[in-house]
């Protein structure tokens, strides 16, 4: 390719400040350094953690900034020291990375890595690359990367533990949900909660990740799966993958949980929460059985501060967990997700419920915000 070791002009979506529309920009984005990879990206879906960094609530975000992070591409140059990629691999960048060294990486007990740190909220973290530099420039200005990823562009820069390679075959449109959505929601199911069979499971939050949750407890062989959401239009596509019950919170004359320990005998074996505000955190805690219940924490509003346990609570035998990446060791597993994937063992296409161009990326964000789509990816 004559792109290698050139910068690359192309198109970008900059969050230059919160409560702004992105704005789409001729950016320019450097070669790889030592450990490097520049992909061209093909396809990308949008997460609601996009959206968290431009909310005007979150005081953390680090701007100007290209967000995204579930997306899928092919390899357009590698810098020096890379070996396990070449020019032309089709990939996935990985928020999760893998160095395979650390402690982390090598214990079988997290998909952790060392690479990210244990204070900084990890959607601020990986904001430059190794080197403490930016690869992205706009208007003379270095934009800084998101979660080491930053697939709304054209071409991104990632670390070379930030990537998995796929199948050449593999369809792009579909397998960028491995970025993220996907992964997080089904793994959480069956790496962090361990949902075993017969078991009864609740699940809060109907989105992508909800309803990848909802897949990831129907192959671990749960026997009742209770789908919780205050928009009843996503009961279909739950119904169709697997839920067994739908509960509109907002149609029920008394609070989800005593609904559901009423209709359970007790509560849930495994409740996993996919919406992530305090009120639904709470809700999926008390709708656990003591004893055994156990409550999965999978998705975190952008405000919450903190949540009200009982000491009390988890000495009667409860237990919560929280999941990053669905517990999966990224570079590991990814590939083998997507020959599951190709061998027709879930279902993306249900997921995703509109294609647009690149160029309607904040129309995309419209939709999304008003939860009139569970999965949107963007073509380039």
């Amino acid at each position: 390719m004559g792109t290698k070791g050139k910068v690359i002009k192309c198109k970008a979506a900059i969050a230059w400040e919160t409560g702004k529309p992105l704005c789409i920009e001729e950016v320019e984005v450097a070669p790889p350094k030592a450990h490097e990879v520049r992909v061209q990206i093909i396809a990308t879906a949008l997460c609601h953690t996009d959206a968290h960094i431009i909310n005007p609530k979150f005081k953390e975000a680090l701007l100007p900034v290209i967000l995204g992070h579930e997306g899928a591409g092919i390899v357009e140059s590698v810098g020096p020291g890379v070996t396990n990629f070449k020019p032309g691999d089709k990939v996935i960048p990985l928020y999760m990375p893998q160095c395979r060294k650390c402690k982390f990486c090598l214990s079988p007990l997290t998909n952790f890595c060392k690479k990210l740190s244990p204070v900084k909220n990890p959607l601020v973290d990986q904001e430059l690359l190794e080197d403490k530099t930016s690869r992205f420039t706009c208007k003379g200005k270095p934009i800084y990367h998101f979660m080491g990823t930053s697939t709304f562009t054209q071409y991104t820069v990632v670390s070379d533990i930030n990537l998995a390679k796929i199948d050449d075959d593999a369809n792009l449109e579909r397998v960028c949900l491995f970025g993220c959505g996907f992964s997080t929601g089904y793994g959480a199911a069956i790496n962090n909660a361990k949902v075993t069979p017969g078991s009864t499971c609740a699940i809060f939050g109907l989105g992508g990740v909800g309803l990848s949750a909802i897949m990831g407890c129907k192959v671990a062989g749960a026997s009742r799966i209770i789908a919780i959401d205050i928009n009843s239009e996503k009961f279909t596509k739950a119904k169709a993958l697997g839920a067994t019950d739908c509960l509109n919170p907002r149609n029920l004359d008394k609070p989800i949980q005593e609904f559901i320990i009423e209709m359970t005998n007790g509560g849930v074996d495994f409740a996993l929460d996919c919406a992530g505000g305090p009120e639904t955190m709470r809700a999926a805690l008390d709708s656990t059985i003591v004893g055994w219940g156990s409550c999965t924490f999978i998705g975190v509003d952008s405000e919450m501060r903190g949540l009200m346990v009982s000491p009390v609570e988890l000495i009667m035998g409860r237990t919560i967990n929280g999941t990053c990446f669905g517990g999966w060791k990224s570079i590991d597993s990814i590939p083998k997700l997507v020959t599951d994937y190709k061998n027709k063992k879930f279902d993306l296409d249900i997921l995703v419920t509109h294609t647009l161009p690149f160029d309607k990326i904040n129309e995309a964000f419209d939709l999304m915000n008003q939860g009139k789509s569970i999965r949107i990816v963007l073509t380039f």
